[in-house]
């Protein structure tokens, strides 16, 4: 009886982007080995939980995980990959539920590792160092997706090592994948029916620093526009610092990018700024988002904030309040600053009490609900257009060139249709259209 036979594979995948087109791979190269792919709800043969570890919550969730995914099925086989397994081998050793340990670079392998336990039954744990990988980890065309959306992984690893974050040390370097590898990827997701994909990284304004040629991000982005099929180009999270007069000069050509920019600010007080080792000040900050909004007058910008950094004054927050207020971003994510051990920060005098963070995390939270609703009734009696990804109920969710999610109740079919709607009212955070 072959390896494969009857077995189904599960995935439970935390984190970012990057992570959840890893998680598109591997399901992927189970499916071409003859597994068949179910929900994490579902009793399974194989777990594999993509860890997560940019919060100490992260951190937590990703243990939850591990220590409670086998609850459907005592003898599954349980594989632990991704970024807190990169960086916290020693804790993983305590959870005796794990069969397999697969660092990033390891993921690409994942059914080989799994079909070596089947036939040893031995507990396996297979983590290079990422800080010595040089070239970028490909996983060939990934094709596979649960959405009417295709994520696109065109970059992975960070050098800028911000004294909060531990992923450049769960990622190694800056790493570029091939143009040709993603065109190629982009072209047989078109093939499939797919009209939107995000382009996504570790640091994707990074992407094509490692190459010998001059080809950067914004060379690949309009290799990308020129396919047939695509319709919507959307950047996953960027660097402030990308966004210059000449890169959006070519930018504003592109006539499939859309409107939707997020920028990974952190802060708005420059003395935090510079012991986050930030390499921007919030006068750079400002001229960045000016720049967008001079070229895009339907921009939408969304941003991440931590509160209570170390030696985080209240005069230091008041900053950030009031530059926040100023840019009026339309949705803010607000995370409360916790140490991650073997970064720089952790070592910091002055941590911040909890009751402060949690004090200044709901005045930020209670800004950014202000300003989603604030925009969304701008929007009241226009015309609108909105890429449809799924239905519930007879409503069908989908979003908008700029990312403003829209509701629409209907009994025609709209899944993966983009369609002229009309916004008919706001909700708190969403829009509902009319056909």
């Amino acid at each position: 009886m072959p390896i494969n036979e009857n077995r189904k594979v599960a995935f439970i995948t935390l984190g970012c982007k990057v992570n959840q087109y890893e998680t598109n791979a591997m399901t992927q190269k189970f499916i071409e080995s003859g597994y068949e792919a179910v929900s994490h709800h579902e009793k399974a043969d194989i777990y594999v939980v993509n860890t997560c570890t940019v919060t100490n919550m992260s951190d937590r969730k990703s243990r939850q995980m591990l220590r409670r995914v086998k609850d459907l099925n005592k003898n599954s086989i349980l594989v632990a990959c991704g970024c807190y397994v990169q960086v916290a081998k020693d804790e993983l050793e305590k959870i005796e539920e794990i069969d397999i340990v697969l660092g990033n670079n390891e993921k690409n392998n994942i059914v080989e590792y799994v079909e070596n336990y089947i036939k040893e039954n031995q507990k396996s744990i297979q983590i290079e160092d990422v800080m010595y990988q040089k070239e970028f980890v490909d996983f060939g065309d990934v094709t596979y997706t649960e959405k009417t959306r295709a994520v696109i992984k065109v970059q992975d690893g960070c050098d800028r090592f911000c004294s909060y974050c531990i992923i450049p040390y769960a990622r190694g370097r800056v790493r570029s994948r091939n143009p040709k590898n993603v065109i190629s990827e982009i072209q047989k997701i078109a093939k499939e029916g797919i009209k939107e994909v995000v382009i996504t990284g570790i640091h994707v304004a990074s992407y094509g620093k490692d190459f010998k040629k001059d080809y950067r991000l914004i060379d690949l982005l309009e290799e990308i526009n020129r396919i047939e099929g695509i319709q919507r180009i959307r950047l996953g999270s960027i660097e402030p610092l990308l966004i210059t007069e000449d890169f959006m000069e070519r930018l504003i050509k592109l006539e499939k990018i859309c409107h939707h920019f997020h920028l990974s600010l952190q802060s708005g007080c420059d003395e935090t700024l510079k012991r986050m080792n930030r390499r921007y000040t919030t006068k750079e900050f400002i001229n960045i988002v000016n720049i967008l909004r001079k070229y895009y007058k339907d921009v939408i910008l969304t941003t991440d904030i931590i509160v209570g950094f170390p030696g985080e004054t209240q005069e230091e927050f008041n900053k950030t309040y009031e530059f926040l207020k100023q840019i009026k971003f339309y949705k803010m994510h607000i995370f409360k600053y916790s140490p991650r051990k073997g970064t720089k920060a952790a070592q910091m005098k002055e941590q911040i009490n909890g009751n402060v963070k949690e004090e200044r995390s709901q005045k930020l939270i209670q800004l950014s609900d202000e300003n989603e609703k604030e925009y969304n009734k701008e929007y009241i009696g226009q015309e609108i257009e909105v890429l449809f990804e799924e239905e519930k109920d007879g409503i069908y969710k989908g979003h908008t060139k700029n990312y403003i999610l829209a509701y629409c109740k209907t009994s025609k079919n709209l899944e993966n249709r983009i369609v002229k709607t009309k916004c008919k009212q706001t909700q708190k955070d969403h829009i509902v259209v009319e056909l």
